[in-house]
């Protein structure tokens, strides 16, 4: 007891005071940090990591708005993602897309907007210098080549086309716009094994829910697999 009257003496009553107003603070911080992680879990995929549509979509024009003149528009589709699951598995095709979540975002970097924008369909926009793009496009590819072992040790041999888009190229910083004439680029290069940049041709492709009915070079084509 006579330990307590003195700590309580030698601090005084204001030091008190202050400590015991700072004690609700300190609740409403960790109530605070508790509410970021549950909006920050809200706007990630939980399967792969990379962000929700919504959530990609404002941070991808942030990107673009502040720094189109060195953006660049990824467009990612697995290959052959229902055969996949048809013959493994759907386990081991989640396994794939988180793979996939992963290796995007190691790529991509920190800096980057990286998105699951809906079942094997990824996006990201990062900033690459235009002299090293098609070298860190074709480091995608690898990257997304490489098998994926599962947990119980096997392996799935799995791949992805790719397709980007520039600013500087099509003359836009629009995300929707660059997003299309990426998309249009990935399938205009289906299961080539290499990435394909997007020119002003690909602009012109109509698109209707989600099908290209033309493309350069081409009278009518869908969405492969």
């Amino acid at each position: 007891m006579d330990s307590v009257l003195h700590t309580t003496g030698r601090f005084g009553p204001r030091t008190l005071l202050i400590t015991a107003a700072a004690v609700p603070l300190t609740g409403w911080a960790v109530h605070a940090i508790v509410l970021l992680k549950q909006i920050a879990a809200k706007e990630k995929d939980p399967l792969t990591g990379l962000l929700r549509r919504d959530a990609y979509t404002a941070r991808a024009r942030r990107i673009l708005a502040r720094h189109g003149d060195s953006a660049t528009v990824v467009m990612v589709d697995a290959d052959h993602f229902k055969q996949i699951n048809d013959t493994v598995g759907h386990p081991a095709g989640d396994a794939v897309l988180a793979a996939f979540g992963a290796r995007l975002t190691a790529w991509a970097g920190p800096r980057a907007a990286t998105g699951r924008l809906g079942g094997d369909e990824f996006a990201a926009v990062v900033q690459v210098p235009a002299a090293l793009l098609e070298q860190r496009l074709a480091q995608l590819v690898r990257m997304l080549h490489m098998p994926v072992v599962l947990d119980d040790g096997r392996t799935v041999d799995v791949a992805a086309s790719v397709g980007a888009a520039t600013p500087d190229t099509l003359g836009t910083r629009d995300l929707t716009a660059l997003q299309r004439a990426a998309d249009t680029a990935l399938y205009d290069g289906k299961h080539s094994g290499r990435a394909t940049l997007a020119t002003p041709a690909h602009t012109t492709v109509p698109s209707i829910n989600g099908r290209r009915v033309g493309r350069p070079g081409t009278a009518a084509w869908g969405r492969a697999a």
